[in-house]
């Protein structure tokens, strides 16, 4: 899969950012503003890397050395471009000992740094790479910035310090993290918005699934990423998490555990395929929570991996929709027809992966068995992967995209989920939202010894 979906590109899209695999050109959204940055290839590496693709790898890294640049007039979120480049770029760099990809991960973190020009230091959503000139979503609650894209930068950003010598980066997302530890939370929750001019909450939505998701999981990741020192870090991540247990997560008439959000006062009980990400996110934080809840987070973990195996196998296609509802009756199954599609997503395969490292319950394989074949079946073109517009429709119609994450996360979590736990040990690694793996800290004398040991 990861062979068709790469060598598609590589006919038909390379140095787009992405592909459309029936047209069979180049696509790009507006995350990575008007110019050909190659997304897709500094997305693949590490996985073309892990999976032995060594061939596929030097030619994406013979694009970089000779095509990428960051020095072109385009206006990109900063969000995306932290956790997709910066995230590949250095994982790219940690595994393979390359310095090509170190020079540009570098080179790009200098044109996001303008994006924390604001009052409260809370960075924009957008940045120009060229002026520097950032701004927000103009849908983003009064121009506000959005919880999960300003709180998803400090892996990337404290890794950047440590590789430069360069104070800035870690100065910046520390600021984030001290300016949030002074705001009064309503309900102990964050709020997915946050004015960047005021340091004031935007309106009270929280969510676990898009706005919100990777705000939590990097809280967790910069106390693993520390050889767990940063005390700070887990006390803030427990905390968020004993609120969301408290207000947003809740038990179906059914059943089934799932996780809906806080909206106005009250609970929509309604979830989002990126909320599964969380059965991961609790199974990798159970050991070290506090009270002896170890046992407890591993079995949220397997409570809401089964929801989400849920939400796919109640569809036509075994594939899982964007967003499944609980009330009335419906469960796990997706009721507006603006949320029944699936765009090559990786979050109950991540979810799924880490279960098994952490269980070795064989379920978790089968059901990612289940979902590599619905893939291969469902989305699967001759150009390349293609989302789905309905996974209710027996004869679903396209979208057209091959997600870069699709390379990125479904792809490489499918394969470790199939591979060895010395693959990839999570002692040693700490995945970025984006499935880039980045070495813990204790680490980071011998990281290329281990890289040595991976090839």
């Amino acid at each position: 899969m990861m062979k068709h979906a790469w060598d598609s590109y590589r006919q038909y899209g390379w140095g787009h950012n992405e592909l459309k695999p029936l047209a069979k050109k180049g696509h790009s959204t507006n995350i990575f503003g008007n110019s050909q940055l190659g997304a897709t290839i500094v997305d693949a590496l590490d996985t073309l890397y892990i999976m032995g693709l060594h061939e596929e790898f030097r030619d994406g890294q013979e694009w970089i050395e000779q095509n990428l640049d960051f020095g072109v007039n385009a206006e990109v979120s900063v969000f995306e471009v932290n956790i997709r480049f910066i995230g590949g770029l250095l994982a790219a760099y940690y595994l393979s000992g390359q310095e090509v990809f170190k020079l540009k991960a570098v080179q790009l973190a200098e044109k996001l740094l303008p994006a924390f020009n604001t009052p409260t230091g809370i960075p924009w959503a957008m940045v120009n790479l060229k002026s520097g000139v950032g701004r927000n979503w103009g849908w983003a609650s009064a121009g506000s910035s959005i919880l999960a894209e300003f709180g998803t930068l400090h892996m990337e950003f404290v890794h950047l310090t440590y590789l430069t010598g360069n104070p800035a980066y870690y100065q910046k997302v520390m600021h984030i993290r001290k300016l949030l530890a002074k705001m009064d939370r309503p309900n102990g929750l964050y709020p997915n918005y946050l004015n960047p001019r005021t340091g004031r909450w935007g309106q009270h939505h929280t969510s676990v699934g898009g706005l919100g998701d990777s705000f939590y999981e990097y809280l967790l990741k910069a106390w693993l990423m520390s050889d767990k020192t940063d005390t700070e870090a887990r006390k803030t991540y427990d905390d968020a998490i004993e609120a969301i247990e408290r207000h947003l997560i809740r038990k179906s008439n059914g059943g089934l555990t799932f996780i809906g959000e806080w909206k106005n006062g009250h609970l929509e009980r309604k979830m989002g395929h990126l909320a599964c990400f969380a059965g991961g996110m609790f199974a990798l934080g159970a050991d070290g929570s506090p009270d002896d809840k170890a046992g407890h987070y591993l079995q949220l973990g397997a409570e809401i991996a089964h929801t989400c195996h849920e939400s796919y196998d109640r569809t036509v296609l075994k594939l899982g929709p964007e967003a499944f509802k609980f009330d009335s009756g419906l469960e796990a199954v997706a009721v507006r027809q603006n949320e029944k599609y699936y765009i090559l997503r990786p979050e109950v395969i991540e979810t799924y992966w880490y279960m098994w490292r952490f269980t070795h319950d064989p379920k978790y394989r089968q059901w990612g068995w289940e979902a590599a074949q619905a893939i291969d079946k469902y989305c699967r073109v001759s150009g390349g992967f293609s989302g789905v517009k309905d996974v209710y429709s027996s004869n679903p119609t396209y979208d057209d995209v091959q997600q870069s994450f699709f390379l990125a996360e479904t792809l490489k979590y499918l394969y470790l989920l199939f591979s060895s736990d010395d693959l990839m040990p999570l002692e040693s690694w700490v995945f970025n939202t984006e499935a880039h793996p980045l070495p813990c800290t204790w680490d980071f004398v011998t990281a290329h010894t281990v890289s040595l040991t991976l090839r």
